[in-house]
């Protein structure tokens, strides 16, 4: 039961300090998923991390944002090939590469034959093994393939998506399985009570930007996606390590941005 039920002050809730609070937790998730050089208010994160789960979807736009007109400035002088690998780059480099760290550590113990404990220690391992480059290597030639492979003008407006996509699948995993590790660790700080709510309030959002750019089945096969693809990669995670992690929530964007660029590079070949 969420803090309101049992008698405390709702505005302290997750949910309660992001709406009473919206730019504090908003920048406490700004600086947390990116390298932006946003400073105000940083003394106030501890107390808005959870809050600013709400706020991940969002913060996803405007990591897409500046992507994307980023590469639309550039677009009348690149052919489709290096519009897609500045694109990348930029995805990577405005969010710091965390996600990609947490692929890389999450397929080191996931791919690992280790039983449970073992691979959660292989996941905190700072090193990167094979199994994490190979995984690496393959998430962003994905991307690339179907970035490239698409029409010029649709691939700005798949890489605003993108990142709003990814955002989606760590609060709907998050939503879904318990914290796997004992004690503390980087992704319990965002874990509370009202993770299933900010979930479907996360889908609502996706789903209404997505409207915005692509037609009705568009959207809808888009979205089934990014819940096929949570769900697969949770139910491994549950059945690996027992739940989630902040590698696996990292992993799992990378994972979702990957299968909607694929996806809406299949539907486009067939207009």
């Amino acid at each position: 039961m969420g803090q309101a039920a049992s008698g405390g002050d709702p505005r302290e809730s997750a949910l309660g300090l992001a709406l009473y609070h919206p730019l504090a937790s908003f920048l406490a998730g700004l600086r947390f998923l990116t390298i932006l050089p946003v400073s105000w208010l940083s003394h106030t994160d501890g107390r808005f991390f959870k809050a600013s789960l709400l706020w991940f979807p969002v913060i996803g736009g405007v990591i897409g944002l500046l992507t994307a007109v980023t590469v639309s400035l550039f677009s009348p002088l690149l052919p489709a090939s290096l519009q897609a690998a500045l694109g990348l780059v930029l995805l990577a480099s405005i969010s710091g590469c965390l996600h990609l760290d947490g692929l890389a550590d999450s397929c080191d113990g996931l791919l690992s034959s280790r039983p449970r404990k073992r691979a959660l220690e292989i996941m905190r391992d700072s090193h990167a093994g094979v199994m994490g480059v190979i995984a690496l290597f393959f998430v962003l030639l994905g991307k690339y393939a179907a970035l490239s492979s698409m029409p010029q003008n649709e691939i700005v407006s798949v890489l605003f998506l993108m990142p709003v996509a990814g955002r989606v699948a760590i609060i709907l995993m998050m939503a879904t399985l318990p914290y796997a590790r004992e004690g503390d660790g980087l992704g319990r700080l965002f874990y509370s009570n009202e993770s299933r709510r900010v979930a479907l309030m996360g889908l609502f959002f996706f789903l209404i930007i997505t409207a915005v750019f692509f037609s009705l089945p568009t959207t809808l096969i888009t979205f089934f996606t990014v819940l096929v693809t949570v769900a697969l990669f949770s139910l491994w995670c549950h059945r690996k390590l027992g739940g989630a992690t902040g590698d696996t929530l990292g992993a799992v964007c990378e994972l979702t941005e990957l299968s909607v660029a694929v996806t809406l590079c299949v539907i486009s070949g067939f207009h």
